[in-house]
C-alpha cells in the first residue's frame, strides 16, 4: 500500500456534512479531502462513510441502493478495492429518518433488565445490517457524577456495575446482529468540572480506576466490544486523546482489546483548537496516532495531508501508520467487506426500520423504565387496571403541561427527531409518536380527555396558566406533564452542549404544578427529562415505604403522584397510559439518585462515609429518593437471606434470598444485593451494588433469588493503585434500594457489636430490607489480574417456592 492508500483507511468522509448537527462542523471539515466527485475524493479509497442515513432526512430504501452502488464503485473502481465501513449513531435506535426509536440510555439504567436492552440493541443491529451500516457509535458507558451536565440523558446511571452490565447487553445483541459496538466516551467524561460539556476532569487514578474504567473493561472482557471511541476531555491535565496510558497500556496491554479506537467527532483537530497541546494539525495528529487513535473521524482533517507531510519528513514512524491500517483492515475483514461477494446482492428494495416487533420492544423497554416516586391511591387512574386495583375510570381528566401533547418531549436528544429533524422544519417525523394525551384518550374512551399546555417548557410566559387551572379544576384528576425539550448545544433544555447551573425545572413549570396543585383536584405530575431534577417540593413529607397508599395525606400541598420518566421513546405515551391506568405495574427503579439541590453537587450513593452527611458540617448532600428507589401498586418482602459465610479472596460466595409478592396484583420487583467493606486499606463505599435482578411475582407467589458473586466485585485500588480484594469482614444484604439501613445491628466475629455507619444508619429510608450478614473474605489479599473471573459474572437464578 502507498502512504496515500494507507492514510485514506484512517479517515472518515462526511458526505451530507452541512454544518448543523455538530457545532464547529464546517470548520472542522473545511480540510477534509476535495469536494468534487467521490471517485476524486476517494480516489484512494476511504476508511469510513460518515452518517450516511443519520445526516438528513433521506429515504432508507433510496439511499441503501445509493450505498450499495458506491460500495461496488470503491471495489471496482480503486486500486486495492477495499469498501467502507459505515457508521451511525444508535443512541436510541438508528439515528435515520424513520427508523424505531427506543428510550434513551438513562430508561435502560432504570429498568434493571439486561436482557430487554439486548434484544433491544439485537433490533438496532438487524435494523442497521440490513441497509449497510457496520458500525454504531453507541453505548455510552460515562458514569452519571454530576446531574448538572447536559448528556446525562445519554448515560446509563450512576453505577458502574449497572452502568457496565446494562451497557455489556447492548454489545452482545448489538454484535450478534453483526453491528460493531463502540464504546464512549473513554473515559472520565462525566466528570468534568461543574457539569460542562468538554471542561476539565480532575478525577485521581483511583477514581478512574474504581469508578470509571469497570463498566468499558466489562464491555471488553465480557461483551467483546470491537471499538472504543476516546473521550474530548483532559483527565488531570492529559487530553484522552492524546493520552497512550489510557488508549493503549490500559485498553490494549491490561485488557486485551484487539479492536480499533475511533476518534470522537474532530478530537484530533482539537489537540490543536481546545487543548492547545499541537501547534498544528500535523502535530495533533502524531500525537493521537502515537497515544493509539487509529481512526479519525467525522473526516480527514488531520489524519490525510497533515500526517502524510509528517511521515514523509521523518517526524512520525510510518509503523505507527501500519499499525493503525492493519486494524481497520481486520475491522473490515470481521464485518465481511473484504470478501469477494461483500456486496454481489442488491440492497434492500422494501425498507421498514419501525416494524411492530420493534415498537413492541420499545414500549416493553418504557413500561419498566417509568419509575413511580409518589402514590396517595389515586393511581392507578382505572379503566384498564389489573387485578384488584381495577377501579371505574374518572369522567374527565385534564392532561396539562407543556409536554403532554409533545412527541418529541418522549425522545433524547440523539433522537433522528430532535437530533436532525429539528433542522428541517415541516419534514414528517416519519414514526408514529403518541404523545401522552392521544394515549390517555387512546386509553380511557369512555372519560372527557381536555388538554391544555399550561407553557412551554423553558421561558416566562404564565399567560396559559388561568386556561390549566380551569381544565385541571373542573376535572376529576389532573395529569400534569412536565421536564426537558432535549436538543443539542443551546438548542433545547437537556442534551450535548445543553449544561445548567440550577437542578430547578426549567422556566416556570414549577410555578405552573404549584397552581395546579392549589385547585385541590389531585394532581398526578409526570416528568419527561433527560436528568434528574430537585423536585423535593413535590416529595417531601411523603412515605417511602414502597407501597400502594405510602403517602401521607397531602391536603392539597403536594401532588397526589409523582411518575418520572426518562425520555421513554417513541412507545412512550402509551407506556405511561399503561402505567396511569393499570394496565403495567410500575418497577422502574431510580439508576441516579434524585438530588436535593443543585449545591449538593457533584453527589453519587457510591461514597465513603466521608462522603455523606455529618455532625461536621451544616450541608446535607442526601438525596430526595436514592438510587434504585422504586414504588409498585403491590407490596413484597425478603426473608432468610443466606450468605456464605466465608470465602477466600480469590474465589466467590453465594447470597440467597426469599423475595414475596405480599398485595394482591402481579408485579415485577427489583431485587437488589448491597454490601459494605467494614475495614479497607483505603475508605470504601458506605454502600455498594453487588448485584440485582427483576423477579416476575404473582400475588402471595415466593421466588428463592440466587446471587453468586466474584469476590472481583469487592476489588478496588490500594495505596499502590493495585486493584486488590483485601481479606476481611464484608456487611452484605439485600434491600430494595440504596437508602434502606440495616434490619438489625450484627455482631462481628469477636463478639462485639457493629454499628454501621454513614447516611444508611444515620438517614435510612423505610424500604424493605434484610439483616446484614457478614461474610468474612479469608487468606492474604489477592491482586486482580485479567485472569480473575470477569466482573460481570454475578449469576442471578430465580426459583419458583
Amino acid at each position: 500500500m502507498t502512504l496515500e492508500e494507507k492514510l485514506a483507511q484512517l479517515v472518515g468522509y462526511w458526505i451530507d456534512q452541512n454544518g448543523t448537527v455538530a457545532p464547529m462542523q464546517s470548520e472542522m471539515t473545511a480540510g477534509q479531502r476535495g469536494s468534487g466527485r467521490l471517485a476524486e475524493i476517494a480516489e484512494h479509497g476511504i476508511g469510513h462513510y460518515t452518517r450516511v442515513y443519520g445526516t438528513r432526512p433521506v429515504d432508507p430504501a433510496e439511499r441503501a441502493a445509493w450505498l450499495w452502488a458506491e460500495q461496488r464503485r470503491l471495489v471496482r473502481e480503486t486500486r486495492l478495492g477495499i469498501p467502507a465501513i459505515v457508521h451511525e449513531e444508535a443512541l436510541t435506535g438508528l439515528a435515520a429518518w424513520r427508523a424505531a426509536t427506543y428510550p434513551t440510555p438513562l430508561a435502560w439504567g432504570a429498568s434493571f433488565d439486561p436482557g430487554l436492552v439486548e434484544e433491544m440493541a439485537r433490533q438496532m443491529g438487524g435494523s442497521m445490517r440490513s441497509i449497510g451500516v457496520h458500525q454504531a457509535l453507541a453505548p455510552v458507558l460515562d458514569v452519571v457524577r454530576d446531574p448538572r451536565w447536559g448528556r446525562v440523558d445519554e448515560c446509563i446511571g450512576e453505577d458502574p456495575y449497572l452502568v457496565g452490565t446494562l451497557g455489556t447487553a447492548y454489545v452482545r445483541g448489538l454484535q450478534e446482529a453483526g453491528v460493531h459496538a463502540t464504546l464512549k466516551h473513554f473515559v472520565g467524561y462525566s466528570a468534568s468540572r461543574a457539569g460542562r460539556n468538554h471542561a476539565p476532569v480532575s478525577a485521581g487514578p483511583r477514581e478512574l480506576a474504581d469508578v470509571f474504567l469497570p463498566p468499558f473493561e466489562m464491555a471488553v472482557r465480557d461483551g467483546g466490544a470491537r471499538s472504543v471511541m476516546n473521550s474530548y476531555a483532559e483527565v488531570d491535565g492529559v487530553p484522552v486523546a492524546a493520552n497512550p496510558e489510557l488508549l493503549t497500556d490500559v485498553l490494549r496491554g491490561r485488557w486485551g482489546f484487539d479492536g480499533v479506537v475511533v476518534a470522537d467527532y474532530f478530537a484530533v483537530a482539537f489537540l490543536e483548537v481546545m487543548h492547545r497541546v499541537a501547534a498544528d494539525r500535523g502535530g495533533a495528529a502524531a500525537l493521537a496516532l502515537e497515544a493509539g487513535i487509529d481512526v479519525e473521524l467525522p473526516s480527514g482533517d488531520a489524519y490525510l495531508e497533515p500526517l502524510a507531510a509528517r511521515v514523509r519528513a521523518g517526524l512520525v514512524d510510518e509503523a505507527l501508520v501500519d499499525r493503525a491500517v492493519l486494524r481497520v483492515l481486520k475491522q473490515k475483514e470481521e464485518l465481511g467487506l473484504l470478501d469477494p461477494d461483500a456486496f454481489a446482492g442488491g440492497p434492500p428494495a422494501v425498507v421498514d426500520l419501525d416494524p411492530p416487533a420493534h415498537r413492541a420492544t420499545a414500549r416493553r423497554l418504557a413500561q419498566e423504565s417509568l419509575v413511580l416516586l409518589a402514590n396517595d391511591g389515586v393511581l392507578p387512574l382505572g379503566g384498564g387496571a389489573v387485578g384488584a386495583t381495577a377501579r371505574p375510570a374518572p369522567t374527565t381528566v385534564a392532561v396539562v403541561g407543556p409536554n403532554a401533547d409533545r412527541a418529541e418531549a418522549l425522545m433524547g436528544c440523539y433522537s433522528f427527531v430532535n437530533h436532525v429533524l429539528a433542522h428541517h422544519p415541516g419534514t414528517p417525523r416519519g414514526i408514529e409518536l403518541p404523545t401522552v394525551v392521544d394515549a390517555l384518550r387512546e386509553a380511557l374512551p369512555g372519560s372527557h380527555v381536555v388538554h391544555e399546555p399550561g407553557c412551554t417548557v423553558d421561558g416566562s410566559d404564565t399567560s396559559g396558566f388561568a386556561a390549566a387551572v380551569e381544565a385541571a379544576r373542573a376535572a376529576d384528576v389532573a395529569v400534569v406533564c412536565v421536564g426537558d425539550d432535549a436538543g443539542l448545544f443551546g438548542r433545547g433544555t437537556v442534551g450535548e452542549g445543553n449544561d445548567v447551573e440550577s437542578l430547578e425545572l426549567p422556566g416556570v413549570q414549577r410555578a405552573l404544578v404549584a397552581e395546579l396543585v392549589a385547585t385541590g383536584t389531585p394532581v398526578v405530575l409526570v416528568l419527561l427529562t433527560g436528568r434528574p431534577y430537585a423536585i423535593g417540593w413535590a416529595l417531601d413529607g411523603a412515605a417511602v415505604d414502597g407501597s400502594a397508599t405510602g403517602r401521607a395525606d397531602s391536603g392539597g400541598a403536594l401532588p397526589a403522584a409523582v411518575v418520572q420518566g426518562f425520555f421513554p421513546g417513541e412507545e412512550g405515551g402509551h407506556a405511561i397510559a399503561d402505567l396511569l391506568t393499570g394496565v403495567v405495574n410500575p418497577s422502574g427503579r431510580l439508576p441516579v439518585s434524585l438530588p436535593r439541590s443543585a449545591g449538593a453537587q457533584p453527589y453519587s450513593y457510591l461514597h465513603p462515609v466521608l462522603g455523606g452527611p455529618s455532625d461536621v458540617t451544616s450541608t446535607d448532600p442526601t438525596p430526595v429518593r436514592p438510587f434504585g428507589f422504586g414504588m409498585s401498586y403491590t407490596t413484597y418482602s425478603y426473608a432468610d437471606l443466606d450468605v456464605d459465610a466465608a470465602v477466600p479472596t480469590s474465589g466467590s460466595f453465594d447470597a440467597a434470598v426469599t423475595v414475596t409478592n405480599t398485595g394482591d396484583v402481579a408485579g415485577a420487583e427489583v431485587v437488589q444485593l448491597y454490601a459494605r467493606d467494614v475495614l479497607g486499606s483505603v475508605p470504601r463505599p458506605a454502600v455498594q451494588l453487588l448485584g440485582y435482578a427483576r423477579v416476575d411475582l404473582a400475588p402471595g407467589e415466593s421466588r428463592r433469588v440466587r446471587f453468586r458473586v466474584p469476590t472481583t466485585r469487592l476489588a478496588f485500588s490500594d495505596r499502590r493503585l493495585v486493584r486488590v480484594v483485601e481479606p476481611g469482614d464484608v456487611e452484605v444484604w439485600v434491600a430494595a434500594h440504596a437508602g434502606t439501613g440495616p434490619a438489625t445491628a450484627i455482631d462481628d466475629m469477636t463478639g462485639g457489636a457493629i454499628v454501621a455507619q454513614g447516611p444508611t444508619a444515620r438517614r435510612s429510608l423505610p424500604g424493605e430490607t434484610t439483616p446484614r450478614v457478614v461474610v468474612r473474605l479469608t487468606g492474604d489479599v489477592h491482586e486482580v489480574t485479567p485472569a480473575d473471573a470477569r466482573l460481570v459474572d454475578v449469576e442471578v437464578t430465580a426459583g419458583r417456592r
